[in-house]
């Protein structure tokens, strides 16, 4: 590869990495989350609210903690502090939950966080251990269960999955297994928990 083919190559993977990071990712989830309720858009509050202290609070922790030099940069790339750092947004996330439901949120939202909590808990187990892709997680389970919830026309969007995983592969910042395990995370696990709850809560 001639070195202008690789340095478009590393432009492409750095621009997905940035535009389809989890913070962005899970916030576009979680606006959509009320979308089938009645009254959409006027529901789309619940959704921001969410949002909010599942992606905004912890994002301003971050970026404080690694302005204060804690962390290296804002995709947490040593594993040995990813940990504390998903520890900090399942605190902020368990009190979302807790204002949801004080402010009568729809079931969509309250079941849309609470799948993401499964992704943060797998996740934050094996962090510790091995540097499972939280890119490739979140752009996961937000394709899959937005065509859970809006029919196969949304499909296409299932083509982001690969493309946010190679982007990660190119940068050097996850190997090809570490992005097939967040892959799998983000497709099963949590769109799983998604459709068990929603159809409990139902």
């Amino acid at each position: 590869m001639t070195d202008s083919a690789l340095r478009a190559q590393n432009r492409t993977a750095r621009w997905l990495t940035e535009v389809f990071q989890p913070p962005v990712v899970v916030t576009a989830q979680l606006l959509v989350s009320p979308l089938t309720e009645p009254g959409f858009p006027g529901t789309i509050g619940f959704g921001a609210l969410a949002a909010l202290f599942v992606c905004v609070l912890p994002l301003l922790l971050l970026l404080g903690l690694v302005r204060l030099g804690k962390v290296t940069d804002h995709h947490v790339s040593k594993r040995e502090q990813r940990a504390p750092v998903l520890l900090i947004a399942l605190a902020s996330v368990v009190a979302g939950l807790l204002v949801l439901e004080a402010v009568g949120a729809p079931d969509s939202v309250v079941v849309m966080v609470l799948a993401i909590v499964g992704g943060i808990v797998v996740i934050g187990a094996v962090s510790p251990f091995w540097k499972i892709s939280g890119h490739a997680a979140a752009i996961s389970s937000s394709a899959v269960i937005t065509v859970l919830m809006l029919g196969p026309s949304w499909l296409p969007l299932l083509l982001l999955i690969p493309a946010v995983g190679w982007s990660r592969v190119v940068l050097r910042a996850h190997t090809a297994g570490q992005v097939v395990a967040g892959s799998l995370v983000g497709s099963l696990v949590m769109p799983g928990l998604w459709w068990l709850l929603r159809g409990w809560l139902a």
